[in-house]
């Protein structure tokens, strides 16, 4: 390790000892006057935004925590102290190349908040009219040298990650350099105003009309990678839970809603925001009893490739239905966990964690607690940690944190559940099959006479010229048998739900006999048996 990161491991741990944070492991120490919440979000602060992003994420999570210290660790969502005003002033008129006052009619020098990566300002854009009032914006402005700052961390997280994974018994399965690839990723994209204006740009564009939530315009003309500029929204923060509760909110409806918004932003768009902590969350009460979501700092976002969305949907069906065998089965198709590995023994293992918390309100159980058992239990088959579902996960613990805040009884999995189905039968039922089949068509007409007339080349060459063996030509034989079987099994189910609606449509003029109603049901169920046997033939 070079000079540079082992001075900076000397000064966290030089910060660690003044501030007495050995408490947290345990160790005796020192009276302090500061409380031990306290002393923590100081010294995040003095170590930099990578930490302060970490204690954010903490602060979502009193369940974890003790209270006094999650509500401390609040303040770094948007209460870190801030640059001064003039040298925000100064950011704006070198990346606009002008003046403030020519953008601009008001810009308030004292900042309406101020964190880790970057503080707001609040101002008023000039109006094409001047009899008129411009449009109230705010103005996110990149804190200068924060590039690096987080370079210098994010370094040493890399060296610690290859020392993990070079001499940590778990390193290789826990794949820190992936995941702290991923974390670079991550922060590295925040410190983009422009990715971020376009992030907005895509959640508004989704979520347009909805009446779950809103996001706020972006104004192109004025943004620069150092600078973001975007309509000013006016709600109360989620964090004034006296206010909303003093004003009529509905905190049922509203944590049911944050639950919607989560599980939709993931599977229907593929495009979720990912730092959903309350300092970057509002709430519209238009309407009392059916509060809406007003989103901002939009930094941070995911999504999933299309194997890693539908394995992780089928999971979590699986799990609402407690279908345990079904998850096992879907972690070794997966490949997060290795080949050979017992379908029984971990469905067995699956089990043990998750039949306690079904049926509990999410007061009296801990995803937190829950994920650490299940991890704990997969360790001991060897799962493999999947770097792209980091975010993910910390997303849904934010999710959660928030929930149970609003509305401690809120059940999660009856609120998720609708949406997954839905998503599931839009993916794989027959509408989205046939949409499928329409794009992929003419690309498979096109390719398959050149397959057609690979394959037979091959064929005659003989595996000693470089065709195929013989082990592979059986494989390729099965393959085909497998698409013939769910070839015929699709045309079957089609038949038989085209039947139904024929034999019912026939009968609409009357009031169906009760023979034509249980044919009519016999051949819609016949027709997803075969479906699924089509879904999930071999081969």
């Amino acid at each position: 390790m070079n000079p540079l990161r082992l001075a900076r491991l000397w000064q966290i741990g030089r910060v660690v000892r003044r501030y007495g944070l050995g408490e947290f492991l345990g160790r005796k120490q020192r009276q302090h006057k500061l409380t031990r919440g306290e002393r923590l979000r100081l010294a995040l602060e003095e170590l930099g935004p990578v930490f302060v992003k970490f204690g954010q994420a903490l602060s979502t999570r009193p369940d974890i925590l003790p209270v006094e210290v999650a509500q401390e660790l609040a303040k770094l969502q948007d209460r870190v102290p801030p640059f001064p005003g003039a040298e925000a002033r100064g950011i704006v008129e070198r990346a606009l190349g002008r003046p403030v006052a020519e953008v601009f009619d008001e810009f308030e020098e004292t900042p309406l908040a101020a964190a880790s990566i970057a503080q707001v300002h609040g101002a008023r854009l000039k109006a094409e009219d001047p009899t008129e009032p411009g449009m109230q914006v705010v103005v996110k402005i990149l804190r200068p040298g924060v590039e690096a700052l987080v370079e210098r961390d994010v370094a040493l997280l890399r060296a610690l990650a290859d020392f993990a994974e070079r001499w940590h018994p778990q390193g290789k399965r826990l794949r820190a350099r992936a995941v702290v690839a991923e974390y670079e990723k991550i922060i590295f994209d925040e410190l983009d105003l422009m990715r971020e204006g376009a992030n907005c740009a895509q959640l508004r564009r989704n979520w347009l009309g909805s009446d779950l939530i809103y996001h706020p315009l972006v104004f192109w003309d004025y943004t620069r990678p150092q600078v973001l500029v975007m309509e000013r929204i006016h709600g109360i923060s989620i964090r004034e839970l006296d206010v909303l509760r003093n004003r009529g909110a509905n905190f049922q409806v509203l944590a049911e809603r944050g639950v919607e918004i989560f599980f939709k932003q993931v599977f229907r768009d593929n495009f979720f925001h990912a730092d959903m902590h309350p300092g970057n969350i509002f709430v519209d009460l238009s309407d009392p009893r059916k509060p809406s979501y007003l989103a901002v700092d939009f930094g941070i976002v995911g999504s999933l490739t299309q194997a890693d969305q539908r394995y992780l949907a089928e999971n979590f069906l699986a799990f609402f239905n407690r279908d345990y065998r079904r998850v096992a089965e879907l972690h070794l198709e997966s490949g997060w966990i290795p080949p050979g590995t017992r379908v029984e023994d971990f469905e067995s293992a699956i089990r043990t964690v998750c039949e306690p918390i079904f049926g509990r309100p999410i007061k009296d159980i801990s995803f937190g607690f829950f994920l650490l058992r299940l991890f704990q239990i997969a360790r001991r088959f060897d799962y493999q940690v999947q770097p792209q579902l980091v975010l993910l996960q910390k997303t849904l613990l934010t999710v959660e944190g928030l929930g149970r805040q609003l509305y401690p009884e809120l059940d999660l999995w009856k609120t998720a559940k609708p949406v997954m189905e839905q998503w599931m039968w839009d993916r794989i039922g027959p509408g989205g099959q046939l949409a499928r089949l329409r794009s992929q068509a003419p690309m498979l007409a096109e390719s398959l006479p050149e397959l057609a007339q690979r394959a037979l080349k091959m064929l005659a060459q003989g595996p000693n010229a470089g065709g195929l063996s013989a082990e592979n030509v059986a494989a390729l034989r099965d393959e085909i048998r497998g698409a013939a079987r769910r070839t015929v099994y699709g045309v079957a189910a089609a038949s038989s739900w085209i039947a139904a609606a024929v034999l019912y449509g026939l009968s609409a003029h009357s009031t169906p006999s009760t023979a034509v109603s249980i044919v009519c049901a016999a051949l819609a169920l016949g027709g997803a048996w075969c479906w699924r046997r089509a879904l999930t033939a071999p081969g």
